[in-house]
């Protein structure tokens, strides 16, 4: 049982740091160790056992998971294919078919250094290697712990219910992952009102360039178009970003209610990364999802994903140099 005692220490210190705040990518990533660590005791256990079956399990797990990658690459690759069709050819929808490739590109670069074996392609493939897995396990780390960010719950009584905009069609109508966002909006609200309180929402978006109005005002008269009391409204118009979106709101509410508590409604896969922003800037609640379109989800997923490992550059890029002079150690060494 000793072997299992990082894993069972390291998902203690996950559960005290969910406990004391849940808005912290720190929690996906000592979560993922904990699994890490917990997954190694098992192989370690087997291995140490000198069962005549290990070599066929370790063969069948590895088998497993080489399909899982095919998998993986031929779902990406036609999620990638659907996306452009639906969603045109903007870089932001080309992340999926992106991914496909690198995954194929770090397997052909692997399976050609360990045929070829000459020290330039070993170094190289040590090092795209590396990096493979390391961003590998953070996304596999930020699937999950979004996923289970999105299940926990939110305070019984909120003062205030924030929802996040986007960009409208034709520059004056919300489009419908926008009307998502304001249905999850309404529903919050209405389990609030329902435990005694008359929390505000607010609408929370500026004016694009191309748009005519800004999303907030948009989005407040499709909420009063839906029945919902345009006097329980508040408007936020002049944020350009998410970030912009929780300041400006935090200024509101903080102007009504110094002590305010809110609840902040995005799509389901935004809630995890507005969490980690509202946290930065200091706003007092949690963030809830509404729910999205399947085939948009993964590539939206690798987007936040991008730019979470761009809030956190600075730590990455670090590890990303040590990786890289692993790869140049192996150059040497062989």
């Amino acid at each position: 049982m000793l072997a299992f005692a990082p894993a069972a220490l390291l998902f203690l210190v996950f559960c005290v740091s969910v406990l004391l705040e849940r808005r912290k990518f720190s929690n996906a990533v000592v979560l993922g160790l904990a699994v890490l660590c917990a997954l190694g005791a098992l192989l370690y256990r087997l291995v140490s056992s000198e069962s005549p079956s290990v070599p066929y399990v370790v063969g069948a797990l590895a088998a497993l998971g080489a399909v899982a990658l095919l998998v993986l690459v031929c779902f990406l690759f036609l999620n990638g294919v659907r996306m452009l069709r639906k969603e045109g050819r903007s870089p932001s929808n080309l992340l999926s078919l992106l991914a496909a490739l690198a995954i194929l590109g770090v397997v052909a670069l692997l399976a050609t250094a360990a045929a070829v074996r000459t020290p330039v392609l070993i170094g190289l493939a040590t090092a795209a290697g590396g990096l493979a897995l390391y961003f590998a396990f953070l996304f596999l780390c930020f699937v999950c712990y979004a996923f289970l960010y999105g299940r926990l719950r939110v305070r019984r009584k909120a003062d205030f219910v924030v929802v996040l905009g986007s960009g409208l069609i034709g520059g004056s109508t919300v489009p419908p992952l926008l009307a998502s966002r304001l249905k999850r909006g309404q529903g919050v609200h209405a389990r609030l009102a329902k435990r005694g309180g008359s929390p505000v929402l607010i609408t929370s978006g500026g004016q694009g360039p191309d748009e005519k109005l800004p999303e907030s005002h948009a989005m407040a008269d499709h909420l009063v178009a839906q029945g919902f009391p345009a006097e329980l409204i508040e408007r936020e118009d002049r944020s350009t970003n998410t970030e912009e979106n929780l300041r400006f709101s935090k200024a509101i509410m903080e102007k009504a209610k110094p002590d305010y508590r809110c609840v902040v409604v995005t799509n389901n896969y935004h809630a995890f990364r507005a969490a980690l922003t509202a946290r930065r800037v200091g706003i007092r609640g949690q963030v809830v999802g509404s729910p999205t379109a399947a085939y948009f989800w993964p590539n939206a997923m690798l987007r936040e994903f991008t730019a979470i490992l761009v809030d956190y550059r600075q730590s990455n890029a670090a590890m990303c140099v040590i990786i890289v002079l692993g790869g140049v150690a192996a150059w040497y060494a062989s």
